[in-house]
């Protein structure tokens, strides 16, 4: 069998090594907000074939209306998608007039969008009142639901840590984004958030609750190699109906749909494979340590043989 759970340091130390760097670039640099939480104007505008301009002249006609934040796009469809502070109807208008006369024609608004800081504000602080919500229901709902079991409610807690792990791993993803490829925090990745924490705790229920039914059976069997066992009839079913039925379709909407869900798929694609590498190599062993009470040893010296 399996012994997964005798490396779960290893495990553990993996998802640090991921976690802490990205961790880190975040808090240099700050949560890269995008307009729909700081407040601003987005602009989305389809040129003509062969009439898309430069980065620098978008930006110089900007800076001439004293905008000096646009964040500029390029797609492979002719599109720019320019992020700045809000604009007044003029400035806009006046930024489309100048945007068409490089066009040498008309030009395809399709998107034209203004959001102020205090709706920005609110969609966040109703974002985190609804992740805590959720966090509570289900620490309650497994506590019910493993009530047979001994110390039920560490399942609960066990499945939480395991979510808040995947989020973190969403996080740092966010940090190496921001800073290599210019990721912002928008609407779709709150969406993207909430769908990873959704999945992450679906993967730690059929986990849990193999160990469980493995508990009734193997009454005898000392709880981690009850859990090793139970991880590893799962391990089949979790990997399998991960990849089939959600990665490859990501993966695909990753790499050719387009740059506006690129990063969309991107962290859809890395927080719902931590959410199966969670389930099986962070959330039970994580049971493990709590039942044998690891921390107690961890700062312990090893006796000498004798």
């Amino acid at each position: 069998m399996l012994n997964i759970l005798g490396k779960r340091y290893i495990f553990f130390a993996i998802s640090l090594l991921i976690i802490i760097p990205g961790l880190i670039i975040l808090g240099i640099n700050g949560m890269p907000l995008s307009i729909d939480f700081k407040g601003g104007t987005l602009l989305e505008v389809e040129f003509p074939a062969n009439t898309l301009p430069s980065t620098e002249q978008v930006k110089d006609i900007y800076d001439a209306q004293g905008i000096k934040d646009a964040q500029i796009q390029t797609t492979e469809d002719n599109v720019l998608i320019i992020r700045s502070s809000v604009l007044s109807d003029a400035v806009r208008l006046d930024i489309l007039d100048q945007l068409t006369t490089l066009a040498g024609s008309e030009l395809i608004i399709r998107k034209s969008d203004t959001v102020g800081p205090s709706i920005g504000e609110g969609v966040t602080q109703r974002a985190l009142q609804a992740v805590g919500l959720a966090a509570l229901a289900i620490v309650l709902y497994i506590t019910f639901a493993f009530r047979g079991v001994p110390h039920a409610f560490r399942y609960g807690i066990c499945a939480i840590i395991a979510m808040i792990h995947d989020v973190l791993i969403v996080l740092a993803l966010t940090g190496y984004g921001s800073k290599l490829f210019g990721w912002q925090v928008d609407s779709l990745y709150l969406t993207a958030v909430l769908t990873v924490i959704g999945f992450s705790v679906q993967d730690k229920i059929v986990v849990f609750d193999r160990i469980r039914e493995n508990s009734s059976i193997f009454r005898k069997l000392e709880f981690e190699k009850l859990a090793n066992h139970s991880i590893v009839q799962t391990l089949q079913r979790s990997i399998n109906t991960q990849l089939m039925t959600v990665e490859f379709f990501l993966l695909s909407l990753a790499l050719f749909g387009g740059v506006t869900l690129r990063e969309f798929a991107v962290i859809l694609l890395v927080g719902l494979f931590s959410g199966t590498y969670s389930s099986i190599f962070i959330a039970a062993p994580l049971l493990v340590v709590w039942e044998n009470q690891e921390w107690k040893t961890w700062f312990r010296r090893t006796p000498k043989a004798a």
